[in-house]
């Protein structure tokens, strides 16, 4: 074989590899602000805002998802980034004491959750929970760990919820700053709470 062709053979080669990547579902309220906060992760690759936990099929923003929780499906590489950085790093962009919400939005769809698809993201999830359990002891982490179900992207009329703080970002960071986000994060979580 030719020089030229080993390096064509080695660059098809490289070029065609899948790319390692898995998947997360966790709900932090705003789904707008959680999309936010996980692009700026290094090793995550997408975020994808949508609609996860409840029975209701084809759940939509502006008409029924009830029983749903506002979510996001994150794309990773765990060569970059573990499930457990993960973990960390949304606990920190949560208020987990909140039993009716988070921040400035209030109703079941806002609620906290980590949903976990295997025996090892469960055991990860819950060894994460009782880190910050034993980090307050005089507070009630209501955040629960339930298992995977569909998980819904927004989509259609309603896909400028994609990629809102990107598109809008006079509008996200009002949002943002009036539903007190931040403040509330760096009142709980000091200096690891990441704006």
């Amino acid at each position: 074989m030719s020089l030229r062709a080993s390096i064509l053979l080695t660059l098809t080669m490289v070029f065609t590899l899948p790319a390692s990547s898995e998947t997360a579902i966790l709900a932090g309220g705003c789904f707008w602000c959680m999309e936010s906060d996980f692009e700026k992760l290094e090793g995550v690759t997408d975020v994808v805002s949508g609609f996860t936990g409840g029975t209701l099929k084809n759940p939509t923003y502006n008409g029924d998802h009830t029983g749903h929780y506002e979510a996001v499906e994150i794309t990773y590489d765990p060569n970059k980034v573990s499930y457990k950085q993960l973990l960390d790093h949304y606990w920190v962009n949560i208020d987990p004491f909140d039993a009716r919400g988070q921040f400035c939005d209030k109703g079941p769809s806002y609620l906290s959750a980590i949903f976990v698809a295997n025996a090892e993201e469960r055991k990860l999830a819950v060894a994460s929970k009782q880190k910050v359990i034993a980090e307050f002891p005089d507070k009630r982490v209501v955040t629960p760990i339930l298992d995977v179900t569909t998980f819904y992207p927004i989509a259609g009329d309603e896909s400028y919820h994609q990629d809102y703080y990107k598109n809008n970002p006079v509008r996200y960071k009002y949002y943002r700053w009036n539903c007190g986000r931040d403040q509330i994060l760096k009142s709980i979580w000091g200096d690891r709470a990441t704006h």
